[in-house]
């Protein structure tokens, strides 16, 4: 019988080779923390029946020691990864009932290792948000204070680990996805270089900034997940060949840190949070690391171009969307133009035509050259400025946000502006296309804080070994 938390896979494997837990022991008690924390809302769906005849095949493979890595693994993914047989609907209403025809490839590298899928998590709609209120479900509630946002758009996934639901989770990260919502619920959550991970099956927002990612209760399991799930995929023209590292924790090695200038004079960056960032500053140092100030002057300029670019691509993206070959078609609708209009008016939310809308003007032919073709220029001068950074430091570090996880329904939700300001740090490295990941530092009132560390890409394996080097640090 299960009896307490379990933070990593390693202690559950030993568990089980010692006869203390099983798999089927394992499956029941994700199942009923599931049902206990309801209210919670992460989950649009428990996968119950099927996690627990899964959970005994993989006791019998464990007897008969032909179990995979992930044995013993329970894990929620998103619901914008498909799985086969099982719904995937982005959060939304315009999709609501769709049944997945495939897996997505990175899933499918998990499930041949005998992870156990436990449900599919409830997001903002098609991963478009900061806190996990856009869903067409409800929103997720924060499990460390019920009255605050998890953070989004993969909010479900982070409350899941986070409330002990599942062991690991998939979440998606195109401006800060995996990363924001990791910082606000005290797990690690890891955005992979650009082509790392395969897209294939993941619904798309912004196809050159999506990245599947892993959230987990340690660097080792994130580690673990990135290493089955990365790899060159054929369905994927994206993916990348570069070669996939098996992560090897090493404690005395020392690093050059570059932290952000800018990030510690931004105005909007809370006291507790830069009391955190300046402590792992000295920490690090204390630790015989090199840590300097590093100006990088685009800081005010990157949100706009992400929201510039994103909502562009957003807006060609779910143009598929239109009730007439895909999505949920409006019963009001009499002809070809009011399918649409009504097909798509009715099915999505306020801030998917939101962002649908930017998209399209800033696609249009009197503001192409004035806002998107800017955005892509810029892009261009903080991939360059970033990897020149990069160049000298082994990291590029700031707090992952600018401050611990907000009200549900309180001022930034009403304002766009002030919601978007949410991913300031986070979307640098997607507009370079580098890895980084957040790191869970000491909470401030019950609330947690993560920092945020950067690096070149396909240095996955560095993040993680300074992640993990961060851990045992006591703050």
């Amino acid at each position: 019988m299960v009896s307490k938390k379990y933070n990593s896979l390693a202690h559950i494997q030993s568990d089980i080779q010692k006869g203390v837990i099983s798999c089927t022991e394992l499956a029941e008690y994700y199942i009923g923390k599931g049902k206990e924390n309801e209210h919670l809302n992460a989950f649009l769906e428990v996968f119950s029946d099927e996690a627990r005849e899964k959970a005994s095949i993989i006791d019998t493979k464990i007897k008969n020691g032909t179990a995979g890595r992930l044995a013993g693994m329970f894990l929620a993914i998103k619901d914008n990864i498909c799985y086969t047989g099982h719904k995937v609907s982005g959060s939304s209403k315009i999709i609501e009932n769709y049944e997945a025809v495939y897996t997505a490839t990175a899933l499918q590298r998990l499930l041949d290792e005998d992870v156990i899928v436990i449900g599919r998590c409830n997001c903002d709609e098609f991963a478009m948000g900061a806190s996990n209120e856009n869903s067409a479900f409800g929103h997720v509630k924060n499990a460390a204070d019920e009255s605050k946002v998890p953070g989004g758009s993969s909010g479900g996934s982070a409350v899941a680990v986070q409330a002990d639901l599942c062991l690991a989770a998939l979440g998606s990260d195109t401006g800060g996805s995996i990363r924001q919502p990791a910082s606000f619920t005290g797990t690690y959550g890891m955005k992979t270089t650009y082509g790392r991970i395969s897209r294939n099956g993941l619904l798309a927002y912004a196809s050159s900034f999506d990245q599947i990612g892993p959230l987990a209760g340690s660097v080792e399991d994130a580690a673990l997940l990135v290493e089955i799930m990365a790899g060159k995929d054929e369905n994927d023209a994206t993916s990348s060949n570069e070669v996939v590292q098996e992560f090897t924790a090493d404690s005395t090695k020392k690093y050059k840190v570059a932290y952000s200038k800018e990030a510690m004079e931004s105005e909007g960056l809370a006291d507790d949070v830069k009391a955190r960032y300046l402590e792992l500053i000295d920490k690090l140092r204390a630790d015989g690391h090199t840590v300097e100030e590093q100006s990088f002057p685009y800081l005010d300029y990157m949100v706009p171009c992400y929201y510039v670019l994103t909502t562009a691509e957003a807006s060609s993206n779910l143009s598929r969307y239109s009730g007439m070959l895909y999505g949920t078609r409006s019963s009001n609708a009499h002809d070809i133009e009011s399918t649409f209009k009504k097909s798509r008016s009715e099915g999505f939310g306020e801030e998917v035509k939101r962002r649908i809308m930017a998209g399209t003007f800033v696609l249009s032919a009197d503001s192409y050259d004035a806002y998107y073709s800017k955005a892509q220029k810029v892009r261009r001068v903080i991939k360059e400025e970033s990897d020149k950074i990069l160049a000298e430091y082994d990291f590029f570090l700031s707090p992952t946000t600018p401050s611990t996880a907000f009200e549900i329904g309180g001022d930034k939700s009403k304002d766009p502006i002030q919601m978007y300001l949410a991913d300031i740090f986070t979307v640098q490295a997607p507009l370079a296309g580098l890895p980084a990941i957040s790191v869970p530092t000491k909470e401030s009132n019950g609330l947690s804080i993560g920092m945020h560390f950067m690096a070149k890409a396909f240095e996955e394996n560095k993040l993680f070994n300074i992640s993990k080097i961060v851990s045992n640090y006591a703050f």
